[in-house]
């Protein structure tokens, strides 16, 4: 399975990935989710390199010129509700796709620190045959993206997977390398060694729908 890890050299998704993490810069919601946003249009451009293309002519005023075009729009997909604000990045550059939702939550039982992972609800095209990007801000265990993938395959099989993460965990990606089938790649901003009991990424960044969106009930 091939993985792509942005954050790896200096660049300006580095200076993005430092603002995320900040304590202080999380306090501001409104530039919490455009930096997702804007992450996410980061990683649309690194990952469009990839995609496959047909090459056709234009007519301008003056003639024709030749250029490449997508050979089919992808299906961007992305599990609510943190991951919106990274979709809508992808979605800002690849802004004729289809799109899918799923909506997936944490159930703890009590103070436990175990916890397993719901998923309600689906909103999908026909992944038959296409080219599929599920995105979402942190893949930690990996149990979300991975139940939500599967759920995903009740519309169809797609061609090619990508799954889209800014901050993952060593053992989220070893737990998706296992599940996801082999023509998946990753794209992801960082890699964090550490998982606490509950399931959250060290030093990671915190909450990201809570950073987002408000802290919910």
């Amino acid at each position: 399975m091939e993985t792509h890890i942005l954050g790896e050299l200096p660049s300006v998704f580095s200076q993005l990935m430092a603002e995320i993490r900040d304590q202080n810069i999380q306090q501001d919601s409104m530039r919490f989710r455009r930096n997702l946003e804007r992450m996410g249009e980061m990683f649309a451009y690194e990952l469009s390199r990839k995609l496959e293309y047909i090459k056709q002519d234009v007519s301008t005023s003056l003639g024709k010129a030749p250029a490449w075009v997508l050979r089919e729009q992808p299906v961007l997909a992305t599990i609510l509700r943190a991951g919106l604000p990274l979709h809508q990045g992808l979605l800002n550059y690849f802004d004729r796709a289809d799109n899918a939702f799923i909506s997936a939550y944490r159930k703890h039982e009590g103070d436990a620190d175990s916890f397993e992972v719901k998923i309600e609800y689906l909103s999908s095209p026909s992944l038959q045959g296409r080219e599929l990007i599920l995105c979402d801000p942190m893949l930690a265990t990996g149990s979300s993206m991975v139940l939500a993938y599967q759920a995903l395959q009740s519309r169809g099989q797609p061609r090619r997977v990508h799954v889209v993460s800014v901050i993952a965990s060593t053992a989220g990606v070893d737990y998706v390398q296992q599940k996801f089938p082999a023509n998946t790649t990753l794209w992801l901003g960082a890699v964090d060694r550490e998982l606490t009991s509950r399931g959250y990424i060290v030093p990671g960044l915190g909450d990201a729908g809570d950073l987002a969106f408000g802290i919910k009930e």
